[in-house]
């Protein structure tokens, strides 16, 4: 879920430049090597992206990024600590310092990236805001939708979505918001509203945790542009660099078949020269990063690469059972694409 600038979260860019010095150029690495961890800001639920398994292990996509991060800053994926937070506390925790990143289904906008004192990173998922609805409702478009009742939650930008698509199709609706996206769909289930909207991935999500999830569809259309992403306080160029060039490295090892089973064995003998700089068998790329020559040999052996991290938490052998769409390959029907590492 998506949160409009408000008093609750909003730091100007001066204010976060001086906090603690956590601004300035490498402060961000420096402290998270000095405490041995990454702090990692996630949801307080979403299966797929971050979620507690029965251990209380953080599980998901968005906690897999930061652990792909542990790898590359310290080789070791599990110093990570997780704190869960909801859509008012994600920005605030972060501005403030009480987070190194925010790996919480979070969608790049504008505002966020100019008028926050944040910068994102990539994206993780391209997503966009959806309905859900029970199929007895007989549904099959939003353009059906005229006079519904609509579950939404406080304080994001589905809001506006949602209100921008009914006025521009000359419908109208009745929207009941909510502060947290568990209670949205409570609500949709005992009957309150007629219809969930969200981004997409978190309506599977939602379905998913339903006591009755097929009787739930998710409508064909997609009403908005919603990427999805990583973000750090800006004016930290080092940490910025790392945590974006990790999901890179993710994405790149992915594209050249360099899997958590088979990444050891192409360190030492690919005779593919993108593979060994990517593999740091050629070159000394980490160096410019700060990190160690076998980072992404750390983070695809630990972690996996984009597919597979993908597959693993949100692919058709899950209960989201999610087809990759624009989120395959550049070269496989979709639109993720990495930089290369040289």
């Amino acid at each position: 879920m998506k949160m409009l600038k408000s008093t609750l979260a909003v730091v100007t860019a001066a204010t976060v430049l001086g906090m603690s010095g956590f601004a300035q150029a490498g402060a961000t690495l420096d402290a998270v090597q000095k405490k041995g961890f990454v702090q990692c800001g996630v949801s307080d639920g979403l299966p797929g992206f971050s979620v507690p398994d029965a251990t209380g292990k953080i599980l998901g996509i968005d906690a897999d990024v930061c652990r792909a991060v542990a790898a590359a800053v310290f080789g070791d994926a599990t110093k990570v600590k997780f704190s869960q937070l909801n859509a008012k506390e994600r920005f605030t925790a972060l501005q403030s310092g009480e987070i190194d990143v925010l790996s919480r289904n979070t969608t790049w906008t504008s505002s966020r990236d100019a008028g926050m004192g944040l910068v994102f990173t990539g994206v993780t998922y391209y997503d966009g805001v959806g309905f859900l609805v029970n199929k007895k409702l007989g549904v099959k478009s939003a353009k059906e939708l005229d006079g519904a009742t609509i579950c939404i939650q406080a304080g994001t930008t589905t809001e506006l979505n949602v209100s921008d698509y009914f006025r521009g199709n000359g419908l109208k609706y009745t929207p009941i918001t909510f502060d947290t996206s568990d209670e949205s769909a409570k609500s949709l289930e005992s009957g309150r509203c007629d219809v969930l909207t969200s981004d997409k991935s978190q309506l599977y999500a939602q379905r998913s945790k339903l006591a009755s999830p097929n009787d739930y569809i998710v409508l064909p259309e997609t009403i908005s542009k919603e990427p999805l992403g990583p973000v750090v306080r800006k004016g930290d160029e080092d940490w910025f660099s790392i945590v974006k060039w990790t999901l890179f490295a993710m994405i790149n090892a992915e594209e050249a078949g360099i899997t958590s089973k088979n990444v050891e064995a192409q360190a030492k003998s690919t005779k593919n020269p993108d593979v060994a700089r990517l593999l740091g068998a050629d070159g000394e790329y980490g160096k410019d990063l700060k990190l160690p020559k076998d980072w992404v040999v750390q983070i695809v052996k630990q972690v996996g690469n984009y597919g597979e991290v993908f597959e693993k938490n949100l692919g058709k052998d899950t209960p989201l059972a999610i087809d990759r769409g624009l989120n395959a390959l550049w070269n496989n029907g979709g639109i993720q694409y990495a930089p290369p590492v040289r």
